[in-house]
């Protein structure tokens, strides 16, 4: 029994991270219906920057706060500059964020190398408690709070603010928005910067237990398209209920069947889509 125990919560701590990628995806698509490919790049360079900063000051929260803040900037003068021309165009957004995979890619390659690099745990979080006759990190747990208050904080911020109002209004109606003189341009902005910021969140916090590597950002994008498809884009509960969905699964799989979890996790997208295109929460 423990072991289950401790494989499901080694799961949920893992979709807590999707779930921080995924919130920014289905955040920008589905208020500005931006493809971002370029999600797990902001991942990827997030946990590289949180690596040199904390390197540098070896002060965890300094690390977050730099590669939350340098992709979040990052993300909006990738919208304000280019995305905005490719609004509603489709193809060109998916070859946009693609080029930029590739470029930021091998600028990380350039930059800090082949060698996979491991954040240390803040030291406040460091040890393990004794769950069912088993160790459990307490880090891993920290990880799942993060990801559950997260969610939380983001229903809140888009059902009960101001701004999620007016975001909530673009994503219904872009033209009566703008008729109703909301600023359409810097909303979409701010979001897209947002939706980077959380995915770079989401690498530093995990940069601990998964650390980072050329090729990182292609396994996380893949995973994360899976919880968007499955969940449904647009949608909030989509990309929580998905994320842990996706989660499980895959770390289930590499426990005790390896070689067919990405099988199992695209077969399930495939029998949703066959019944729900939409994805279970989302929406057309």
């Amino acid at each position: 029994m423990s072991f289950w125990l401790i494989q499901t919560l080694n799961g949920i701590t893992f979709s807590m991270v999707l779930f921080l990628i995924t919130a920014g995806l289905t955040l920008i698509f589905g208020l500005m219906r931006i493809i971002n490919l370029a999600q797990g790049c902001f991942y990827l360079l997030g946990a590289y920057i949180g690596f040199s900063i904390l390197r540098s000051t070896h002060s965890f929260i300094l690390g977050l706060l730099f590669g939350v803040a340098a992709m979040g900037i990052l993300g909006i003068i990738m919208q304000r500059f280019l995305l905005h021309r490719f609004q509603d165009d489709h193809e060109g957004q998916v070859l946009l964020t693609l080029g930029f995979v590739f470029i930021l890619s091998d600028l990380a390659l350039l930059i800090w190398g082949g060698e996979p690099k491991l954040l240390p745990k803040p030291s406040l979080f460091e040890g393990s408690i004794e769950i069912g006759g088993n160790f459990f990190a307490v880090y891993r747990l920290i990880m799942i709070l993060t990801g559950v208050l997260m969610a939380i904080g983001l229903w809140l911020f888009i059902g009960r603010t101001k701004i999620g109002s007016l975001v909530r209004a673009g994503a219904d109606d872009i033209e009566m928005a703008r008729g109703l003189g909301i600023k359409v341009p810097i909303l979409f902005t701010l979001i897209f910067g947002l939706g980077a910021a959380l995915s770079s969140f989401g690498g530093v916090m995990a940069g601990p237990l998964i650390g980072a590597h050329p090729g990182l950002e292609w396994d996380i994008l893949l995973l994360s398209m899976a919880v968007v498809l499955i969940g449904g884009l647009g949608s909030l509960k989509g990309a929580f209920l998905g994320s842990l969905l996706v989660g499980l699964v895959d770390n289930f799989c590499k426990v005790l069947i390896p070689e067919l979890g990405l099988f199992i996790i695209f077969g399930a997208v495939a029998v949703v889509l066959a019944f729900k295109p939409t994805g279970f929460f989302g929406r057309l």
